[in-house]
């Protein structure tokens, strides 16, 4: 327990350093120097450091201290914890911002100054880091000096099956950070901590899970049993696939080169309203207060809404389209025949 005392207390003040140093940075610094440079290095050299030690406990902890993986796993969780609490906004991973630049949310020349501050920050802690080795507060670290100059490589499939690995992790990574991007960081910080630990115990024994470049690249590229070209394809060639893959499949097209849509089809948010055919020359007129009027000569069936003078309150008869021929005087058969119902115009109110 005196190992895992030590590294606990690296790790704190490892968080610390970075800490104090991003705050510093924040007050002496322009914003945008700070955003992209001061905290991806601080950001990516808080994470490399923690990750060699954590290394340590993953090789030489389960049999010179007796860890069991349910440790190591919560030690990473927590350590991811840790991590979004911390840096301030920095990704420390150059496939996460190539994402940004591949979204158009990051210009270039930031971008670029990003991937330089995040690749300082990994070889500072790669170098400090075997200093604090060096003093031997524990026996793993005696260890680790023994074993430092044989490290064993990372890669322990082939070179195709560790290139779909770290590629499947990628997609899966910023797929989840694409789809939590717009949440608060009190549900963001555990959802991703939770993802990382969970590739991690899951692609751990093949390729490590790194799916970083610039840590990958620090931390295993100088270790002996594959080629620079072969590290190449499975710890930067997979990455960056998969994450290129991710914003494909989420927003269906690269907003930086072109803004067509490849995958999905956009549908019109306005809808055409349908034209209302023009009515045909026998078909029933419509008035203005909602009363269809039936010409004369036509019978229709309907009801006839009755005012309190037992008349329709929209009755208008219409007329004929001339003077029709002049009639004598009215005799009782004739006004009994023009007051029946098909003879006289009638208004039917809808």
């Amino acid at each position: 327990m005196a190992g895992l005392n030590v590294s606990l207390s690296f790790f704190l003040a490892t968080i610390a350093l970075c800490q104090a140093a991003r705050r510093a940075s924040k007050a002496l610094l322009p914003a945008g120097t700070y955003n992209s440079f001061a905290r991806e290095a601080a950001g990516a050299a808080q994470l490399g450091a923690c990750c060699l030690e954590l290394r340590v406990l993953v090789e030489l902890g389960p049999w010179a201290g007796g860890f069991g993986p349910d440790l190591l796993l919560t030690l990473l969780f927590l350590l991811f914890l840790a991590h979004g609490a911390t840096f301030d906004g920095a990704s420390a991973n150059p496939a996460v911002s190539l994402q940004e630049l591949l979204l158009a949310e990051a210009s270039v020349p930031s971008t670029l100054l990003k991937l330089v501050a995040q690749v300082l920050g990994v070889q500072a802690a790669c170098t400090l880091t075997p200093l604090y080795w060096a003093w031997e507060l524990s026996d793993l670290h005696t260890l680790q000096n023994l074993m430092a100059a044989h490290c064993s490589s990372a890669l322990r499939t082939t070179v195709l099956h560790g290139a779909l690995v770290e590629g499947a992790c990628a997609l899966v990574f910023h797929l989840t950070l694409l789809r939590l991007q717009h949440s608060l960081p009190i549900y963001r910080v555990p959802a991703v901590a939770l993802l990382v630990t969970i590739l991690a115990y899951t692609a751990g024994p093949l390729t490590s899970a790194f799916f970083n470049p610039a840590l990958a690249a620090s931390v295993t590229f100088h270790c002996s049993g594959h080629t620079l070209l072969e590290y190449a394809q499975v710890y930067w060639l997979g990455p960056l696939t998969g994450m290129v893959l991710a914003v494909l499949l989420y927003h269906g097209h690269l907003p930086r080169l072109f803004q067509r849509n490849l995958l999905y089809s956009q549908k019109n948010k306005y809808r055409i309203p349908k034209g209302k055919p023009a009515p045909g020359p026998g078909d029933t007129q419509v008035s203005s207060e909602g009363c269809r009027v039936q010409e004369p000569g036509q019978r229709g069936v309907g009801r006839q809404l009755l005012g309190s003078s037992g008349h329709g309150p929209c009755e208008r008869p219409v007329r004929g389209r001339g003077p029709g021929p002049r009639l004598g005087p009215r005799t009782p058969e004739l006004r009994e025949h023009q007051t029946r119902p098909h003879s006289s115009p009638e208004t039917i109110c809808q």
